[in-house]
């Protein structure tokens, strides 16, 4: 199916739900994260430290198979006008790269998501390397969460 820009149209390709696989992708890592089929609650799962395409979609791959993923939501790193970034440009083609899985992939916009998650787990007081480990993963389930959040009200 390809990406989707809108949260309606993504909706009209999953009619009956699925667990949904959130992307965080980094020029370093990719944080991951999943949602149940029902799309209530959206769980940090892991990182993967980037490696070539090929290895990396292989990792993603292997995880969508694994958990039965029916759709990706991946992060847009929009700039705050909302206008595009190289970073954006970047993700918009790894987005194209992943439309060979056959999913529908929404893109969403995640702008401060890995800023709010940080502020968490600030406030959590977590230590600076615990907050580096973790970061992606929750910056992911942020994301995901936000659509899932959307989605069912769509």
């Amino acid at each position: 199916m390809g990406s989707v820009a809108d949260a309606a149209a993504f909706r009209a390709a999953l009619p009956d739900g699925g667990r949904l696989l959130g992307l965080d992708v980094g020029t370093k890592t990719i944080g991951t994260a999943l949602c149940d089929a029902g799309w209530s609650f959206a769980s940090p799962a892991h990182t993967i430290a980037r490696k070539k395409f090929s290895v990396d979609k292989a990792a993603l791959t292997d995880m969508i198979a694994a958990q039965s993923v029916k759709g990706l939501v991946i992060g847009l790193p929009l700039n705050m006008d909302g206008s595009d970034s190289p970073r954006t440009q970047s993700t918009r083609a790894f987005a194209r790269n992943m439309a060979d899985t056959g999913l529908p992939i929404l893109l969403w916009d995640e702008r401060l998501s890995t800023v709010a998650v940080e502020r968490l787990m600030v406030e959590a007081d977590l230590s600076r390397a615990k907050r580096a480990e973790r970061v992606d993963a929750l910056a992911a389930a942020h994301i995901l969460q936000a659509a899932i959040d959307a989605l069912v009200n769509v």
